[in-house]
């Protein structure tokens, strides 16, 4: 089958956000989909191929030479060890996701995935979605650990998207940060968008979205605080980078500027960062689930040093 060739005005809405943002979501595609056209040349303004750091301009013209929506591409399935169930029923299935496993494919990654991992585990997951983020409603980084939930039917992956979107979802982390928070428990509310020079990261932007994360201090240590954290908004690195713009980054978390030496002391090679507990209502049954899943062996390890000879 040919592929289309679609003519597109950016509309107002996106004016000033990067390309591959702006498309994704106005055309419906996932970020993937839309950055491997810009890898392929197939989105061009004014005959010039486009790249994804590139930003819109209301009413812009872009030439797109749209994916083939005939042909999907399968997730591998990728068997995982330590890919805990903490919950499972027809509709949906909850994990305890380890560190270093991706939620779904995305470019540049060649390591596990939740989806790869399901699969192969013999689970099956709804089909809504673009295909490679199939059943997938909300997403943790690949160095968080944590609760994750994943639909299995497409009725379920409905209802799931809309209470994450209305807000329904309560998620709980638990977070170590870098010196001790003043005040002990506040709100966080400073808009988030891609880092303006470098594209792997996020940052605290004037023209970012909506971003508010709500926190409590749990208990001080030395030089750190174990926090709790509620996310009322749900960006992309929005802990990191929330924590990290008020000069108290993770422990561990090297992108945002945490303190290597500290991180090597507490033997701490991620962000120390857990996805606690998931409280939201079942997406066909209605019935309330609270769900609770421990820290794994390298964050309680890292607690543990904290309280010996380790630190000065």
């Amino acid at each position: 089958m040919a592929r289309e060739l679609r003519t597109l005005v950016v509309p107002e809405g996106v004016e000033g956000e990067r390309v591959d943002s702006a498309l994704t979501r106005v055309l419906g595609l996932s970020r993937t989909a839309v950055v491997r056209l810009l890898e392929n040349g197939e989105i061009t303004s004014r005959g010039l191929a486009m790249t994804k750091s590139d930003r819109v301009l209301g009413g812009q013209v872009l030439e797109i030479l749209m994916p083939d929506t005939t042909v999907q591409e399968a997730v591998p399935a990728t068997p995982l060890a330590g890919l805990s169930i903490i919950y499972d029923d027809d509709a949906i299935v909850v994990i305890d996701k380890p560190v270093g496993c991706a939620a779904h494919p995305s470019p540049g990654w060649t390591g596990p995935t939740v989806i790869g991992a399901l699969s192969a585990a013999g689970y099956s997951i709804s089909t809504s979605g673009a295909p490679e983020r199939a059943g997938i409603v909300h997403r943790l980084d690949v160095g968080t650990t944590g609760l994750m939930i994943v639909a299995k039917t497409d009725r379920a992956y409905t209802v799931l998207k809309d209470a994450f979107r209305n807000r329904e979802v309560e998620k709980v982390y638990h977070a170590l940060v870098q010196g001790h928070m003043d005040p002990s428990s506040g709100t966080i509310d400073a808009p988030i968008d891609r880092h303006p020079k470098e594209d792997y990261r996020f940052a605290v932007v004037a023209d970012g979205k909506m971003s508010i994360t709500h926190y409590e201090v749990i208990e001080y240590y030395r030089g750190v605080s174990l926090v709790k954290v509620e996310l009322e908004t749900g960006r992309t690195h929005q802990i990191r980078v929330h924590f990290s713009a008020l000069r108290h980054p993770l422990v561990g978390d090297m992108t945002y500027g945490a303190d290597p030496t500290l991180a090597a002391k507490l033997e701490i090679s991620r962000p120390w960062l857990h996805a606690l507990e998931l409280r939201f209502k079942h997406p066909i049954t209605g019935d309330l689930l609270d769900l609770r899943t421990p820290y794994p062996a390298d964050l309680l390890r890292a607690l543990a040093l904290l309280n010996s000879a380790v630190l000065p």
